[in-house]
Formats: structure tokens, sequence, C-alpha cells
């Protein structure tokens, strides 16, 4: 594997002749980068986790590929690849973690900050539905909220840390994270509203 610059790497990843090569060495750095990106979410060291390197590593590609035009070149293009990979990879595994829970428990200030499993015993219609949730509300986490709001929903209700903890982690006080995270839920739940479903759909979904 030969190292390239940034403009190397622009040019061998838009030209077709030359695209092959460098798409099979940004594979192997960006493969390597996960296993070392990712040891605080998932055991790497596993052998369950190369078939789930090698997904996040093919959709990272296609975002790259489709993207390569945002590139600005401020940071080395293989820092900018990698970064790319690990937010692919950690909306996979938010969306794999979040099959089984309940949507409604993260618009509601009335239930634990930690999502709990939901029946397990739901028909195939149901399943589908709590899918297409699931997805909307990660592109409204996305798209709708500050990164310091995404910041707190990952550590609390999606990463079950401690709301003492995660406060720290980012600085704050207990009342402000308290604060930060009941204003990302309501904007959630508002946008959630706005596309016709209120928390009683949501509910139905996962019941």
């Amino acid at each position: 594997m030969r190292e390239r610059t940034n403009e190397e790497w622009l040019s061998e990843l838009q030209n077709v002749g030359k695209r092959e090569e460098a798409l099979a060495d940004l594979r192997a750095i960006l493969l390597r980068g996960l296993q070392r990106g990712l040891t605080d979410y998932v055991r790497t060291s596993g052998p369950e986790f190369q078939p789930l390197a090698e997904d996040f590593t093919q959709e990272a590609l296609l975002k790259i590929l489709a993207n390569l035009d945002t590139f600005k070149g401020n940071s080395k293009f293989t820092t900018w690849a990698h970064k790319i990979a690990i937010r692919v990879a950690l909306t996979e595994l938010r969306r794999a973690r979040w099959k089984n829970r309940s949507l409604d428990e993260m618009t509601s200030d009335e239930t634990p900050y930690v999502f709990a499993p939901t029946d397990k015993k739901r028909r195939p219609d149901q399943m589908t539905e709590q899918g297409d949730l699931v997805q909307k509300v990660l592109t409204l986490i996305e798209e709708e909220l500050t990164d310091k709001q995404r910041q707190a929903m990952e550590l609390v209700p999606m990463g079950g840390l401690p709301i003492e903890v995660a406060a720290q982690q980012m600085g704050m006080k207990r009342n402000a994270m308290y604060k930060l995270i009941h204003d990302a839920r309501v904007k959630l739940k508002s946008r959630l509203e706005e596309e016709g479903m209120n928390s009683a759909d949501i509910l139905a979904s996962f019941t």
C-alpha cells in the first residue's frame, strides 16, 4: 500500500481506471481504523466483529465516493474518510440496539432514561413499523438536534450512562444535562408529531 497525498486520493477515486486500487487501499485503512475506533462501543477482538466491520466499511466507501466533492482538504483525506466510517458504524450499531426498544420511552420525561425492552412477540407488521420509526428518529437526531443535544442523547438514553457520569464527561452540571436531554426529547417529539405520529401511535408500534 503506497502513501497518497490528498490530491492523489481524490484523483484516483474519481478516475474509473484507477479507482479499484485506491478503493482497495482505502478499504484496508478503514478496516484497521474501525478496529481501533470502535473499541469503546463493541468487542472488536472477537471473530464476530469482522463481518460487521466489512459491512460498515462497504457502506462508508459508498458514502465517501458520493461525497468526494465535499472534502475541503482541511485534514488528511484518510482522516476525513475515517470519520465517515466511524459515523456510519455508530449509526448502524444504534439502529441494531434500538430494534427491540421503545421510542416512546425516548420522547417522554415520564419514563426512565435507559430504553427498556419491548414485547418480543411482535407481529411482522409491527416489526416493520418499528423499523420505520427507528429510522425516522435516527434521521431526526442527525438533522434536528444540536451537537451537544446529540451527544447527550447518545450518552444517556441511547448509551445507558447515568446522567451524572454523562454530565461529568461533557463538563456540565447534572441539572444542565437534564435540561439538555429534556429539550432534545421535546424537539424530537414535536417533529415526530409534525410527521403525523403522536405518542399513542409510537407506543402502539411497540406493544
